[in-house]
């Protein structure tokens, strides 16, 4: 054998790189290397990438500072399956990163990544890149461009994969998308429920989960619901619900059961055979609060039809969501109240809620939890609504304090119910003046200032419910709040304005409240709004007669005619016609002005306040009135030293004299201490002191002679007859025709303005009167005595009253009643002559 020779191996060609294996220790070389033209430099280097981004969310923010993002979304589409895998993997990856995700979503990568999801593909591609979209899917924006770049197709194919990372990323993306109607529309035609229901079966639980959330929120579909159910998805469900295994799925599997018993013929078959008898025995049995608050909410949502109402209340649902009131959890009380309410449309399922659930329901309004107060005072507003007994057993429950309380509430719904509850037991005399006992006009000042409008609209309802009562009246004056519903008058919302307009209405029952409204301007709005076609409504034509009706000042003075039931009492004053947009100024004010050559105001004060106040103050201390009178010289001493004086009234006279009694009553005080103690009472009895208009005795003696000649006349027309001379007697008697020029009225007013120093003038001081005082007057005593008349204004100082009388039946025919005509009352040329209505004469008198 002979000897091996050694063969020499030959030295590679000189174009060729001898291969260099590197050690890196730095990202930023890796990232580098990420611009490399060799693939399996690419490869190993997206894979250091992903290990080092695997470790934690400060890794990603390094790479995404390096450049690393830009370089890896042109390698997701590189032609080598290994680099575009590991490409892909990092990008997945690092997309769960906020700032990761914002520069993908403007690198477009949605498109490439929808690409990457072919049944061809690798399954860690599909992994990774359902898992990068899954991330993405968070953003609104992205959601549009996955939907409109086709992404749904492949998801729910994917959704059969074998690999259950790809399952699970896949379902939670589709979970993302469905928020948006646009692309539950689009699944459903893509016929995503068998793969969904098929993922139930998956023996991975955040598989099934997603699973059923996906399938709640698609199945707020009806069609949805139909396939759902043709794919015998409510045995899936029911299904899921009996097994205790499942228990972490048992209150997503009730969200998705809610949906579908809204839907009649569901709940139907559900009943049949036996699965709503088993959800409700489960939902009493289980002791979870998701799955309670669930089963609440899956009734509410079935109570939304008046069929699936009677099915619920056959099964006794009324005793499940009232033991759930009892729960210790919020969130189930909430929902639990919430279909009560719903449940409150069925008779029969409100007569049970008002037997037995109305305590509960008061106790929670002393909740602090808002939600929960107001979805218990919610299902009492329909408890009570239209049912005298339930409103009952809310005031024996002693509800009536916490819900005045509610009013003050933080959340507007509750508010707005609690003013609904307080007024659908005001319906009942005894819990109204048990709820006006508790200051509910107070209470209602501050919901009247919401910006909200529902509770605008209940708190002005309210206010007219309790408004029919004078003290309720008195209160809400007194609380300020009758500017905030007058302000409300211009509001835009149809049913406050409604509402306020007939709280107007009702508030303006008593005469000071009328006027307290027409000086805050609500007059003026409501004469604007029935000017409107748009806006005006019954009660605005109904509050503004109303505010009229208990203002006559200022009704003559706006529509210059006062009707027959218009009774004109003390502190009636005609100022002439008011001017639209003028302020009608109150009787006060206009007797504060300066003397004017203007028209002279005519007032009205037979029985002055200050002999009722002087009545009170004998009849309070009746043993020392004789000695009251021996100080009169005393207090004038005094009373005559101080300023202002004269302005005086009589009651402040009485109360000082009263005053210095009890101090010179005192001994051993000197006469100077005295002096200056009653000096100091006066002056602050004069500051506190309100105007009160002068008596007018002239007219208090007329009214006691007119009642002595008149009523004893036994025919109305007599009566009308005489008390129209006896006027024209009391101001300058009868006047001729051609001579009424010569008739110097408007001198002898002026003499009285002059004498008094005021615009003010009593109708008593008048004795030379043309048409409008004697009109007047005469309307004045017919009031009293029981006189039916209107009093109209005309022009150029003319004015008349208007009488309805019988005429005496014609001859021959016993008994015939004729029906009454109308006749105009001459009072300046022939006092007592009758002219009829729309006659030549009648016609004349009114006019020049």
């Amino acid at each position: 054998m002979g000897k091996k020779v050694k063969k020499e191996v030959e030295p590679p060609p000189k174009d060729v790189f001898d291969p260099l294996l590197i050690e890196s220790k730095t990202a930023a070389t890796v990232v580098l290397m990420l611009n490399s033209p060799e693939e399996d430099v690419l490869a190993k280097a997206c894979n250091a990438l992903y290990k080092f981004a695997s470790k934690g969310d400060e890794n990603k923010v390094t790479l995404l500072g390096l450049g690393a993002v830009e370089h890896l979304y042109k390698l997701i589409s590189h032609e080598d399956p290994i680099v575009r895998r590991n490409a892909i993997m990092v990008v997945g990856i690092m997309a769960s990163n906020h700032d990761v995700k914002k520069l993908l979503r403007e690198l477009d990568v949605t498109n490439s990544l929808i690409s990457q999801l072919v049944p061809e593909e690798d399954v860690v591609i599909h992994e990774f890149a359902t898992l990068c979209l899954a991330h993405m899917a968070v953003e609104c924006t992205t959601k549009v461009q996955i939907f409109e770049q086709g992404g749904l197709e492949p998801l729910i194919r994917l959704l059969g994969s074998p690999d259950p990372d790809v399952k699970k990323n896949s379902v939670e993306c589709i979970y993302l998308l469905v928020q948006d109607f646009q692309s539950r529309a689009a699944v459903r035609a893509l016929n995503v429920i068998p793969p969904l229901l098929e993922l139930l079966k998956s023996e991975y639980p955040v598989i099934q989960l997603l699973a059923l959330k996906t399938l709640e929120v698609i199945s707020k579909d009806g069609e949805t619901r139909i396939i759902l159910g043709e794919n015998k998805g409510l045995d899936c469900l029911l299904k899921i619900l009996e097994t205790n295994e499942f228990s972490d799925l048992h209150a997503e599997a009730l969200a998705v059961l809610g949906n579908c018993l809204e839907d009649v013929h569901t709940l139907q078959l559900i009943q049949q055979t036996g699965g709503l008898k088993k959800l409700l025995s489960f939902v009493g049995v289980s002791t979870v609060p998701d799955i309670q608050k669930n089963a609440a909410k899956a009734i509410t949502k079935a109570a939304y039809d008046s069929e699936n109402r009677k099915i619920l209340n056959e099964e006794e649902v009324e005793k499940c969501l009232i033991n759930l009131l009892e729960i210790d959890n919020d969130g189930v009380k909430v929902a639990a109240s919430q279909a009560i309410s719903a449940m409150c449309e069925n008779l029969a399922s409100k007569r049970v809620f008002g037997l037995h659930g109305i305590p509960q329901l008061v106790q929670l309004l002393s909740s602090d939890n808002e939600e929960v107060k107001e979805a218990a005072v919610t299902a009492l507003a329909n408890l009570t609504a239209a049912s005298p007994s339930n409103a009952s057993a809310v005031a024996e429950a002693e509800g009536i304090e916490p819900l005045v309380n509610t009013l003050n509430a933080q959340r507007g719904g509750a508010i707005a119910n609690a003013a609904a509850v307080l007024t659908n037991l005001s319906m009942q005399e005894p819990f109204r003046v048990n709820i006006q006992s508790c200051g509910v006009m107070s209470a209602l000042v501050e919901p009247l200032h919401s910006t909200n409008s529902q509770v605008q609209s209940k708190a002005a309802f309210a206010v007219a419910a309790f408004g029919c009562d004078a003290d309720a009246r008195a209160e809400l004056r007194n609380a300020g709040g009758l500017r905030p519903l007058i302000e409300l008058l211009h509001s835009k919302n149809e049913e406050v304005r409604r509402n306020v307009c007939w709280a107007v209405m009702v508030c303006a029952s008593d005469e000071l409240t009328a006027v307290e409204l027409c000086r805050l301007g609500a007059l003026d709005i409501l004469e604007e709004i029935n000017l409107s076609t748009g806006r005006k409504n019954n009660f605005s034509e109904a509050a503004l007669e109303k505010l009229l009706n208990n203002n006559l000042s200022q009704k003559y003075s706006r529509m210059g005619y006062l009707s027959s039931s218009n009774i004109i009492t003390d502190g009636f004053y005609d100022c002439g016609q008011i001017k639209p947009g003028v302020k009608f100024l109150s009787l006060e004010e206009l007797s504060m002005q300066e003397l004017t050559d203007r028209r002279a105001i005519i007032f009205i004060n037979a029985k002055p306040q200050e002999e009722i106040l002087i009545e009170n103050h004998y009849r309070k201390f009746p043993n020392r009135v004789q000695m009251l009178k021996y100080n009169v010289k005393y207090v004038f001493g005094v009373f005559l030293s101080l300023p202002n004086c004269s302005n005086l009234p009589l009651s402040i006279l009485v109360i000082i004299l009263y005053i210095v009694f009890c101090v010179r009553k005192g001994k051993g005080k000197k006469e100077e201490e005295k002096m200056k103690e009653v000096t100091e009472i006066i002056s602050k009895n004069l500051e506190k002191s309100h105007w009160l208009p002068p008596p007018d005795f002239i007219l208090l003696d007329y009214l006691n002679d007119a009642s002595k000649t008149i009523l004893p006349l036994t025919t109305t027309r007599e009566q009308v007859v005489a008390l129209a001379q006896f006027v024209a007697d009391k101001m300058g008697g009868p006047i001729e025709r051609d001579k009424l020029h010569d008739f110097s009225w408007e001198l002898h007013i002026s003499e009285i303005e002059f004498e008094l120093k005021c615009n003010v003038v009593p109708i008593g001081k008048v004795k030379k009167g043309t048409f409008y005082h004697r009109a007047l007057l005469f309307k004045v005593i017919a009031d009293r005595v029981g006189i039916g008349c209107s009093l109209v204004r005309g022009e150029y100082n003319r004015a008349w009253n208007e009488v309805k009388l019988v005429d005496e039946s014609p001859q021959g025919i016993a008994g015939l009643l004729l029906p009454p005509q109308e006749y105009i009352v001459d009072l300046m040329f022939e006092p007592g002559f009758l002219m009829k209505q729309g006659s030549a004469e009648a016609d004349w008198y009114k006019r020049i």
